[in-house]
């Protein structure tokens, strides 16, 4: 099994720069997890059905999944969706880290099954707080199903 492709964190995110800034919030709250950096819905939804590149990583699940809304390919949405309807992944907790407050985005968010839907503050200190608890939460405090 590639070691690259282990994640208890899997980022799923285009910027660039976001990507950059949740990372190092992650570490700055002294969370050693592996983390995986996806860019695009399409790499997404392989690495959780194991498929194409994907396809012998394993049969370990990330912890938690830090899900973007606006992706290449296949939105966040639609991942979530897919994620959610499938036995295999459904059990996945899955945040929404997104820049978009309009209110469908929420409302579907949640009706798809989304554990959390937080959106990216502006700040930088306010960002590195709020990735702080989420990686506090989900990867210490949260108790997963067996």
């Amino acid at each position: 099994m590639n070691e690259e492709s282990v994640a208890d964190i899997l980022l799923v995110e285009d910027s660039p720069a976001d990507v950059e800034l949740t990372v190092r919030a992650l570490k700055k709250a002294n969370l050693a997890n592996p983390i995986l950096v996806i860019n695009d819905g399409v790499a997404a939804l392989d690495y959780a059905f194991r498929r194409g590149e994907y396809a012998d990583r394993g049969s370990s699940s990330p912890k938690v999944i830090l899900l973007a809304i606006k992706l290449p390919k296949v939105d966040g949405i639609e991942v979530l969706r897919r994620l959610k309807s499938d036995d295999a992944t459904k059990l996945i907790p899955v945040v929404m880290l997104t820049s978009s407050r309009e209110e469908r985005d929420v409302v579907e968010s949640y009706r798809l099954g989304a554990n959390s839907y937080i959106v990216k503050p502006v700040d930088f200190e306010k960002f590195v707080e709020a990735v702080e608890h989420i990686g506090l939460y989900w990867l210490l405090l949260n108790e997963p199903p067996v």
